[in-house]
């Protein structure tokens, strides 16, 4: 088959990687791709943004079946174009995908079908935002209601911290703003859990715990992500019950209820409270970096667990995983979260020896002939598959020392509170 991946971060490397496995892969296309790859697919530079053109590749080079890998395209409609023209695509369709592209469409989901979640509250501008909370209790949680990249959401422990993200929102940082969230703050721990569905049947599809903030000990300015591991500590067999019940089911009862189906990823993140799970947020792909955390551990074919997803055989097939623990840390260039330089290249990355357990998904990377140069925020994913977490975290900073990159930076804690010290 000929398949073809929409995205250029680590997410989409990590899904090429996987796929090149299947015996069935006959070229992959990766739209537009980086430096990672480029060693194992065909890199096209084009327009995400640009329907018209993406399609007429595909039909031109007569790709089998579509992976959209980020959010935007997917909120945007991409899948609902695609398939006007017959085209196989693995994601969700514009009405589904507002779950991640509308915080307030899946809160009003939530309380329409109970589903657990933080008490929220719908402000239209800035007047209404900034006099509630001068008698809000804090800390309490703004978020953007629109796409932000895993950025659009505000910790704020005084009126001064909120006052200053209310602005920020409709000031624009996250595009146009015609209404933000404000909700309770829930004291728990964080955990991401996976889902994969055809409208109709689903399978799990791993835990991770992101570490968000870009300072060791989660603190600091949140990012899009500095690290991660796989699986969530967090997670046992009556909490799983739990989530599907009360917050997955649900929610594919509501998609349903809404005249159309979900097919794809579904990552419910999520604050776990005492064994009770609550809904944060919905994202409608693969996390990133959780996609390369949980990806080395899958056993089975990708490609045939998407085409199955596609043609509503989910049901009929097994996903089969390893046991090892999995643990990725993110190399970011200095100044990420916010100003960072672009174009440094990357040396000595050919030069580190991996052994099978051990990988490098590239993200904000591109290739100029035979050199490696940054382009994004987060540049690198050191992912290892290990008996136990600290010698997974271990194995990847040995690996990023032999990189030995001066212009980048990463959290040697990842996985702290899941390894003993």
């Amino acid at each position: 088959m000929i398949v073809g991946i929409i995205g250029s971060g680590g997410r989409e490397h990590a899904i090429c990687e996987t796929l090149k496995k299947s015996k069935k892969i006959k070229e992959l296309y990766c739209f537009p791709g980086n430096a990672g790859t480029a060693r194992i697919a065909k890199n096209i530079d084009i327009d995400l943004e640009d329907f018209e053109e993406i399609k007429n590749f595909i039909l031109k080079n007569k790709i089998d079946l579509v992976i959209v890998g980020p959010e935007k395209p997917l909120v945007d409609g991409i899948v609902d174009f695609l398939e006007r023209f017959k085209i196989k695509v693995f994601g969700p369709n514009k009405v589904a995908s507002q779950l991640e592209g509308s915080k307030i469409f899946t809160k009003e989901i939530c309380k329409k079908y109970n589903i657990p979640t933080a008490n929220f509250g719908i402000f239209k501008d800035r007047e209404m935002s900034k006099n509630f909370l001068k008698s809000a209790n804090y800390p309490i949680v703004i978020k953007a209601d629109n796409l932000a990249s895993g950025k659009g959401v505000y910790i704020c422990d005084n009126k001064a911290q909120g006052n200053s993200a209310v602005d920020e929102i409709f000031n624009g940082k996250f595009g146009k703003a015609e209404n933000l969230l404000i909700e309770e703050f829930l004291i728990g721990e964080e955990m991401s859990f996976f889902i994969l569905t055809d409208g109709v049947s689903f399978k799990n599809f791993g835990t991770a715990q992101d570490h968000k903030r870009v300072l060791e000990g989660d603190k600091g300015k949140n990012t899009g992500g500095m690290g991660a591991y796989s699986p969530s500590r967090l997670l046992n067999e009556e909490l799983e019950k739990k989530i599907i019940n009360k917050i997955i089911k649900p929610t594919i009862k509501a998609i349903n209820d809404l005249g159309t189906k979900y097919k794809g990823f579904l990552y419910a993140g999520l604050m776990i409270t005492n064994n009770e799970p609550y809904l944060i947020e919905y994202n409608v792909r693969m996390g990133d970096p959780e996609c390369q955390t949980i990806l080395p551990k899958l056993n089975s074919d990708l490609l045939e667990i998407f085409l199955a997803c596609c043609e509503n055989r989910l049901n009929q097939i097994q996903i089969e995983w390893s046991n090892k623990k999995s643990l990725c840390i993110v190399l970011c260039s200095k100044g990420y979260p916010d100003d960072f330089k672009k174009d440094i290249e990357i040396n000595n990355i050919e030069k580190i020896n991996l052994n099978k357990d051990n990988f490098i998904f590239h993200a904000g990377t591109y290739r100029d002939g035979e050199k490696i140069f940054s382009r994004g925020g987060r540049v690198l994913n050191f992912v290892s598959l290990c008996d136990n977490f600290l010698e997974a975290r271990k194995e990847n900073i040995q690996n990023l020392l032999n990189l030995d990159w001066s212009e980048g930076y990463y959290r040697r804690d990842i996985g702290f509170k899941v390894i003993e010290k």
